[in-house]
């Protein structure tokens, strides 16, 4: 099984830009999207439904706003739209498929970067991730979260860990946040497989960062720690050029 997660800024816009194309070609089996900012009914899915995919929405209350999508060839036992948080779903960040005993999850956890009052936001969301994942590995112990987490783990992760010591997505706290989420048992897919500097899944458009490849790792594919027999290959898509991030694939047995 191949799991792709795409914050994809857009995806009307990444359709333009050839993101159909572009999935036709690595073929995955789930494709977890963040940052859709569309409602189902805006968006032309035949191309998409012709080669095989089902697909689910949960978008924001706020028009052209956050929002997150799965896309699955496989037809899922059961759809988790949101979280049952009222609060928390409005801004359209959670969705959750079934396939037997395995789940996949994709998140858009929110960013701080514009000031106090979002970064608290941010805060206290993770907080309440912390609790609400920890309740549903009660009763679904095999997990896959993939998306953006707006947060950097490590200094490997981040292209220059000095300048940003300060700047929201790589604040103490929030790596501290991460550490302790991957350490009540998940897997950092990606960095079980590699360990090499400069791989990243997200550029600014300020100043050419990307063509410099000056970015920041930010988009996860997380797997608890009773799939970790079941992992095959982890590999990020800097090439896929439809947004300001990149695609993350993981290659499961399952």
């Amino acid at each position: 099984m191949k799991i792709i997660t795409y914050n994809v800024n857009g995806i009307r816009a990444a359709f333009t830009k050839g993101l159909a194309s572009w999935i036709q070609t690595v073929n995955p089996d789930v494709i977890l999207l963040q940052e859709t900012k569309a409602e189902k009914e805006q968006v032309d899915m035949k191309e998409l439904e012709e080669m095989g995919y089902h697909h689910f929405w949960h978008s924001a209350v706020k028009k052209g706003y956050s929002g997150v999508a799965l896309f699955s060839k496989i037809k899922p036992d059961h759809v988790e739209y949101g979280s049952g948080n009222a609060a928390i779903d409005e801004e359209g960040r959670i969705i959750r498929a079934d396939f037997g005993d395995l789940s996949i999850m994709s998140v858009y956890i929110p960013s701080g970067s514009s000031g106090e009052e979002r970064q608290d936001f941010k805060m206290n969301w993770l907080s309440w991730f912390d609790n609400y994942i920890a309740d549903l590995k009660q009763q679904r112990p095999k997990l896959i979260i993939g998306g953006d987490a707006n947060i950097c783990h490590k200094p490997i992760d981040i292209h220059n860990p000095v300048s940003n010591a300060k700047s929201s997505g790589f604040l103490p706290e929030e790596r501290e946040w991460m550490e302790g989420f991957i350490n009540s048992g998940f897997i950092d897919s990606f960095r079980h497989f590699n360990q090499e500097p400069h791989q990243y899944t997200w550029w600014t458009f300020r100043a050419g960062a990307r063509a410099k490849n000056l970015g920041w790792r930010i988009d996860y594919l997380l797997a608890t720690e009773n799939l970790k027999g079941h992992l095959v290959r982890s590999h990020i898509h800097s090439d896929a050029v439809h947004s300001d991030h990149c695609p993350v694939l993981l290659e499961i047995k399952h």
